[in-house]
């Protein structure tokens, strides 16, 4: 079995206790509580004293970290990390090769005070993942103590992006982006930088027909206050996992398989034994580009006789009964040529108001618009 038929077979395997994009601990929680309680421990606890938990398969010498949720409304990477845990719990032949090969080490969810509140940072109002450094939240000193107590080989740091990216000038969203993050001012080439590249790459390569030109590469400036450009100054090939927008997605679970695959198929390369020389196809994946909205209305007019003009409509994601609530809001009333819609609306010239027949506004929220005297709705 291969990580082909894996995908064939994904809706056997899929995690069927979390769904969508608010996940908590209580909702891991019910998924732990399944597993041998060998594999689980708390190594740690949040602001709010929520435990942090760490699970841990394999026994193999290749040694594997990853984490998720270190932003708390970056949940997708969670989902698909209890989808691979599923695939472990198996006697499948591939979980068994990489579980004989690799120790795998995980933290689910790194920051429950922000997944709770679904926001990025912490209790504190801090980002994680700017506080390397200075080590100043319980959340950075777990993951740092976990780090120098496993001394991995390898890092995973599971994250999720914004719906705003492409794929570079291709006009498809970037659906899952990745990078191997500096480790210095000058972005140096260093061996565990291609060692992360050719990681890179031997995703790309399985997931490029899956989602033709919807994988991105992010920009490596670099920021030693973030974890995965610390970790890689120390060493450690480190890989960022980024899953966007797929079609028709927001609560994110068609990228979720991705991520199933991607994480298993970073797994994989590092068992074949990673040849570095072999990063360079890494730079032949097209860097990240804010070219999406969610919607565009194209050809619209504000009053008659007046030139047409584009609005680019965006989510803001609400927190609302323990759902996440898309809600649009105009971002912008100009020439948008440059841009793409998830969704596209062609206004073909007709007045475009809001819901109480009135002039558009940058900022406002619009459950639905008028085209024409006619309700477009907005919602995702």
């Amino acid at each position: 079995m291969n990580i082909t038929d894996l995908y064939t077979i994904y809706t056997d395997i899929k995690e069927q206790g979390l769904f969508g994009r608010y996940i908590t601990n209580s909702n891991i929680e019910k998924c732990l509580d399944k597993l041998p309680k060998a594999l689980i421990e708390t190594i740690g606890y949040s602001v709010e004293k929520r435990p942090i938990y760490k699970l841990q398969f394999g026994t193999g010498p290749k040694k594997v970290l990853m984490w998720s949720q270190m932003h708390g409304n970056e949940s997708t990477t969670t989902k698909a990390l209890f989808d691979c845990i599923n695939l472990f719990q198996t006697q499948n032949e591939f979980s068994k090769k990489l579980l004989e090969s690799c120790t795998i080490v995980m933290i689910p969810i790194l920051n429950p005070d922000g997944a709770e509140r679904y926001t990025r940072a912490n209790a504190n109002e801090v980002d994680i993942n700017r506080d390397a450094q200075d080590l100043s939240q319980p959340e950075s000193n777990v993951l740092r103590g976990l780090y120098d107590e496993f001394k991995p080989h390898y890092c995973f740091n599971l994250h999720g992006q914004r719906t705003i990216f492409g794929a570079g000038s291709t006009g498809v969203s970037a659906t899952m982006s990745f990078l191997s993050p500096a480790e210095d001012e000058n972005r140096s080439l260093t061996e565990n930088r291609k060692v992360a590249m050719t990681i890179i790459s031997d995703i790309n390569n399985e997931l490029k027909d899956l989602i033709p030109n919807g994988i991105g590469r992010y920009d490596d400036g670099f920021n030693l206050n973030c974890v995965g450009d610390t970790f890689q100054s120390f060493g450690v090939p480190t890989v960022l996992y980024e899953t966007g927008h797929y079609p028709n997605d927001y609560d994110r679970e068609g990228v979720r398989k991705l991520a199933f695959i991607a994480i298993l198929k970073g797994i994989e390369s590092i068992i074949g034994g990673v040849d570095s020389d072999k990063y360079e196809d890494y730079f032949k994946i097209p860097e990240n580009t804010k070219t999406f909205y969610d919607i565009i209305i194209r050809n619209g007019r504000i009053n008659k006789g007046e030139e047409r003009f584009d609005v680019a409509i965006q989510y803001k994601e609400s927190l609302k009964n323990g759902k996440i609530d898309f809600i649009p809001v105009v971002e912008s009333i100009s020439d948008l040529n440059a841009y793409y819609g998830h969704k596209e609306i062609d206004a073909k010239g007709a007045l475009v108001k809001n819901a109480e027949n009135l002039e558009l506004k940058v900022g406002y929220e619009n459950v639905f618009v008028l085209i024409n005297n006619e309700k477009t709705s907005l919602k995702a």
